[in-house]
């Protein structure tokens, strides 16, 4: 048995066959997570010499292979179409109708009762990952995550000084995409037991962020306390001084977020314990643990802690608060985050997938944790290629006729 499927046979998704169509992060994410739990995952990428609009690299292709062919042609056509028909999932990371200019829609493989088509793989699940919902206004728009955020409701409830900060593009690109997408992808896979049948499964990044953010959106409508009115002046937002984030003396950071009262109990004696005897503001004034429900002191709650941990440098107060229910650790550089990582969990400069499955883990190796990033995470463009040709069944004389047709480049094609 090749290498490659002994390492993957004791894995949840082994046995299942995935054609990503390279795109950018958010649908590369949701491949790496079904080839992580040891689905194989094949990467459909334009070929050079041929107009691509993809910035390279892709360092979410671990575990994955890459075919490098040009579905403009006519005999690149009929090979993306077979690696399709025998494949379980499609991961459609285009805008909207790139895949239908390309004859390979949804209809070509499911079939449409309606319209008289017989699909030619039924069981496949076929899942589409856009930006805005598909229905609407911005239905056509480009956008990126913080975009999506905008729609989504969410960003107007984050926090920042004037005006919101967004997290990085993590919430609606990855979380809101990348991993909602595969999630869908695994419960049409579930349903596909029972019904035989594949479908479409939609997910775009506005509904995903919001999906995720239920708790925060539907509290916000309730006028919780968590979420303030204006932004910034709620539990949760950035308002509570014992939910933040304070500078250091030595310009690092420490997180806080004692929210309960036996925590911010043990801040306090924790906190106050570690500074010198009579700290106080200009006026006399401590931090007790009787302030914390009064709104009226947090002000100068807030002035207090501050003042306080700039008195240290972050890694006095990393240990003052160690082993303790105070709810305040330190904000680790992704330096010191990898090396943490790699102390508990082997998780080293590449993030472990997760959940972990006891009996069937995802087998990602010391080895490939340990070696150049370079190496373990990207995959070069057309990498596999000719295995993958040979796999499909095609043969050197068909292989021939598709250079000489120009599907493996070699003949520039018009963009999508």
């Amino acid at each position: 048995m090749p290498e490659r499927l002994r390492a993957t046979t004791l894995r949840p998704l082994a046995g299942v066959k995935v054609v990503e169509f390279a795109g950018l992060a958010p649908g590369p994410m949701a491949g790496m997570i079904l080839a992580d739990f040891g689905a194989d995952v094949v990467r459909v990428d334009r070929p050079s010499g041929v107009a691509v609009a993809v910035p390279a690299p892709d360092v979410l292709a671990r575990g994955k292979r890459s075919i490098a062919i040009d579905p403009k042609t006519p005999s690149g056509y009929a090979v993306v179409r077979k690696l399709v028909e025998q494949a379980d999932v499609l991961i459609d990371p285009f805008r909207p109708g790139v895949m239908e200019r390309l004859k390979l829609g949804p209809e070509i493989f499911l079939g449409n009762e309606k319209a008289g088509v017989q699909g030619s793989n039924k069981r496949l699940v076929y899942a589409r990952l856009v930006g805005f919902p598909r229905e609407g206004p911005h239905k056509d728009m480009a956008g990126h995550d913080v975009n999506y955020l905008a729609l989504s409701g969410v960003l107007s409830m984050l926090p920042g000084e004037g005006k919101p900060t967004f997290p990085l593009n993590i919430l609606a690109d990855f979380a809101g995409g990348g991993a909602m997408c595969a999630m869908g992808i695994l419960l049409a896979l579930v349903e596909r037991n029972r019904s035989g049948l594949g479908q479409i499964v939609n997910t775009d990044m506005v509904s995903g962020a919001r999906y995720l953010s239920t708790f925060p959106l539907l509290l916000a409508q309730l006028h919780s306390p968590h979420f303030g009115e204006p932004r910034g002046t709620g539990l949760l937002d950035g308002g509570a001084p014992f939910y933040n984030v304070y500078t250091c003396a030595d310009g690092r950071w420490m997180s806080v977020a004692c929210l309960e009262p036996q925590f911010f109990r043990a801040f306090v004696q924790h906190f106050t314990g570690a500074l010198p005897a009579g700290f106080a503001l200009d006026d006399g004034w401590r931090l007790s643990e009787e302030h914390q429900t009064d709104t009226d002191a947090w002000p100068r709650m807030k002035e207090f802690i501050e003042r306080g941990f700039k008195s240290q440098p972050r890694d006095y107060w990393a240990k003052v608060f160690q082993g303790t229910d105070a709810c305040a650790v330190p904000v680790l550089s992704v330096e010191e985050a990898t090396a943490l990582a790699w102390a508990t969990t082997r998780g080293g400069p590449i993030p472990n997938p997760h959940p972990h499955l006891t009996r069937t883990p995802s087998q990602i190796s010391s080895k490939l944790q340990s070696s150049d990033l370079s190496e373990t995470t990207v995959v070069a463009r057309g990498a596999h290629t000719e295995e993958i040709l040979w796999e499909l069944g095609i043969g050197a004389q068909e292989q021939a006729k598709l250079c000489e047709d120009g599907a493996l480049g070699g003949k520039p094609t018009a963009k999508l």
